[in-house]
């Protein structure tokens, strides 16, 4: 990067960081360390709600998602709003008059404390998984830039945001989250605006939609019904509604968000503002990843994005015939899109269509052929875009993607670990280990468990690194225990009759259900249905075959 580049990174994190530790003073208690004394803003929480979901992994992976798929991935969020407007009226308020520090305290409020173990450390499992894959993904933007080593980069990331998250708790985590998302949604719309800039003056934007559209790149809306698809209006709306319902109201990572709220009515107000406006921000993010493609369209890409392995292809005695090969199909591709353009309207166009296809078809093939020369399943979507924002973005340009992505992934990282340490100190440890200490002795470990899951993150990012698109593995790792967790909570909010028994054998039928999905190949999404279901009928059923056996 140029200096004014780094300028602007280092400015902006250091911003972002001191501004969150000046708003954190005084927490100095438990109440005020997990839960900011309840004095947060419906805006904070709003904002910290959606850059907590909206990591570094949305950015970088979610454009290169629509480069290589399209925009169906579009279609994970169709069920969102209305899974928010569920949880404001249900979620929201009951865990504010229960007045718990986290959603698993209240399991054993409504069941019994097996049940609230289980719940926890369902939740300890997957989220302590998915902070490791949230980390990586800015060790990747380091890698690009400087050639460093992954445990380099994701020890100097983890350090810096392990340091702010220890001293200020819940407060500093919300404060600085508000600011990098507006630092992320800066790094969006600057990116937008400069992959249209850097097109060629004679290829519209209009222009840019028709090529992205004909390759299949605009792919938003898919109404045909198959298990197996990952990405319909189907899965989105009903898979994608349990996968938010189970996130947003039944991981501690978003709840602790609203619990800080100052009333029910602002937690509520953060909620609704995410079901309006995260659909229309994941929409532009993926735009960005389509109009990449239709760039590098004419500025023809790297045979391979990832730097080492294209250095490592590079090496072998016949790459000269593999790049002039290459060359051919990607200015084959070129002139099938630009007589495409030129034949746009008349009755050739249906054979330009398929010429322009079929060019890509070839293309890719040799670029998936040449990948599995150097490694065996070789994916690269996770650095398509860095490698156009390092290689194609003016000067300052640069400094803020990257400081976009940084902040991203601080938001997503510091969360987290806040939110699992806070479901160590008060599930577990206060609750089974140390239950009468003092306020002092639980502040101590909260910092102590804070800083404990942050080195625990850094340790595992480095089995991110063959998991293909981020953005796919974070959510698939989620969906294998969040239906049980959905399932719990509807049982505690929505049936009074079930006992704390058959709560807990409906969670281990939840998972069960879940296993088995997944070994039959059913998509994902449909996993917290599944398992959502299996929870539910299990726990009622077994309840009701205890409360006969009494009578």
């Amino acid at each position: 990067m140029h200096t004014l580049d780094w300028i602007v990174l280092a400015g902006s994190l250091t911003f972002i960081v001191s501004y969150g530790l000046y708003r954190s003073r005084g927490s100095n208690t438990v109440n005020r360390y997990l839960l900011a004394g309840k004095t947060m803003p419906w805006y904070a929480m709003a904002l910290s709600i959606m850059a907590t979901q909206a990591s570094a992994i949305t950015f970088i992976s979610t454009t290169g998602q629509a480069y290589v798929d399209g925009m169906r991935f579009v279609q994970f969020y169709f069920g969102l709003p209305v899974a928010m407007v569920i949880l404001s009226a249900t979620a929201v308020p009951i865990f504010h008059r229960a007045n718990v520090y986290t959603a698993y305290e209240y399991l054993e409020v409504r069941f019994d404390a097996k049940t609230r173990a289980l719940g926890s450390i369902i939740f300890l499992i997957q989220r302590g998984l998915a902070v490791g894959l949230a980390l990586y993904a800015p060790a990747i933007v380091l890698g690009v830039i400087f050639g460093w080593r992954d445990q380099v980069t994701t020890l100097i990331m983890g350090l810096m945001v392990i340091g702010y998250t220890v001293a200020g708790g819940i407060q500093a985590v919300t404060w600085t989250d508000v600011q990098q998302m507006v630092v992320l949604m800066a790094g969006v719309v600057l990116a937008l605006v400069m992959v249209v800039a850097l097109l060629p003056a004679d290829v519209t934007f209009g222009d840019a939609l028709y090529l992205a559209g004909k390759a299949g790149r605009l792919n938003a809306v898919d109404f045909s019904f198959d298990w197996e698809n990952r990405y319909n209006v189907w899965s989105g709306l009903f898979g994608g509604m349990f996968l938010a319902l189970a996130y947003f109201g039944c991981d501690q990572s978003q709840v602790q968000r609203y619990l800080t709220g100052r009333s029910i009515a602002q937690s509520r107000f953060s909620l609704l503002f995410n079901a309006v406006a995260k659909l229309p921000m994941q929409f532009f993010i993926l735009l960005v990843g389509a109009l990449v493609f239709v760039f590098y369209i004419f500025q023809p890409p790297p045979i391979l994005f990832r730097p080492a392995a294209l250095t490592q292809m590079e090496r072998q005695a016949d790459y000269p015939a593999v790049a002039a090969q290459y060359e051919r199909a990607a200015g084959e591709r070129r002139e099938a899109a630009r007589a495409l353009l030129a034949g746009r309207g008349n009755g050739d166009e249906a054979a330009l269509t398929a010429r322009y296809n079929e060019a890509q078809r070839t293309f890719d093939t040799l670029r998936r052929d040449t990948g599995e020369r150097v490694e065996k399943g070789f994916n690269d979507t996770n650095y398509i875009f860095l490698s156009f924002v390092t290689t194609y973005l003016p000067i300052g340009a640069v400094g803020l993607i990257v400081a976009a992505i940084f902040a991203a992934a601080m938001s997503t990282i510091s969360a987290e670990i806040n939110s699992l340490a806070t479901v160590t100190v008060i599930d577990l440890y206060k609750r089974h280990v140390f239950k009468n200490a003092s306020d002092r002795h639980y502040l101590i470990a909260s910092r102590a468990a804070t800083a404990f899951w942050g080195f625990y993150a850094v340790a595992f990012a480095g089995y991110a690194r063959n998991l293909g698109s981020l953005i796919e593995a974070v959510n698939m790792l989620g969906s294998l225990f969040y239906g049980s967790l959905l399932g719990v909570f509807t049982l505690a909010f929505f049936f009074p009759k079930v006992r704390g028994t058959g709560a807990f054998v409906g969670m281990l039928a939840g998972e069960a259900a879940i296993v088995a999905a997944h070994l039959s190949g059913v998509s994902f999404l449909w996993y917290n249905v599944a398992g959502c279901a299996a929870t539910v009928v299990t726990g009622f059923l077994l309840s009701a075959a205890r409360q006969d056996d009494r009578l």
